[in-house]
């Protein structure tokens, strides 16, 4: 039986890995730095949308009031005309990213740890490393990846969903490698 302290070392190690990799691919290369389009004159929208407040959230416009208004005509014509807004409104202040990057450490370690105790019901101590990389790479690879295809599908952005689900690949491996090479013999 493999304990739950014993994926402690292979979930660190590989959250460290997947946060360096990460940090490579956003900073380092222009791989992620078309993913969002710039409003033409953001200083106008920005100040068209001040004056509503707009709370932290999300939004979507145009927003039938149930499933029956959506069949409208009314709504099927604001609908038609355009735009077609996704929003994700942020707190306003500073807009600095160590807290995201905080968050997105303790996700990479939860999401290493989950997939190391999952593998762990399902193999023993010394088990082979190729087993242990695809159960753990297979786990990974579903959790990094998973919802994007579901806001894709829902909202659009395809585009940086299919860059992200490369991303969610390599960062798997990374997982499935290190719990492959650290797995309790």
């Amino acid at each position: 039986m493999v304990s739950v302290t014993a994926l402690l070392v292979p979930a660190l190690v590989s959250a460290v890995l997947v946060f360096i990799a990460s940090s490579i691919i956003h900073m380092l290369t222009p791989w992620h730095a078309g993913d969002f389009k710039r409003l033409p004159n953001e200083d106008g929208v920005l100040s068209a949308l001040r004056p509503f407040n707009l709370a932290p959230g999300t939004y979507v416009a145009p927003r039938p009031a149930s499933m029956k208004d959506m069949g409208t005509p009314e709504f099927q014509a604001k609908a038609k005309l355009g735009p077609n807004v996704t929003l994700q409104v942020r707190p306003a202040g500073a807009a600095g990213i160590g807290r995201q990057l905080g968050l997105w450490f303790v996700f990479s370690f939860v999401v290493a740890l989950l997939a190391g105790y999952l593998t762990s019901k399902a193999q023993q101590a010394g088990a082979d490393y190729s087993v242990i990389f695809k159960f753990v790479a297979a786990i990974t690879f579903a959790a990094y990846t998973g919802g994007l295809w579901q806001q894709s599908i829902w909202y659009g952005g395809w585009a940086v969903t299919l860059k992200s689900t490369i991303d969610g690949l390599l960062y798997a491996l990374l997982t499935g490698g290190t719990f492959g090479w650290l797995w309790p013999r």
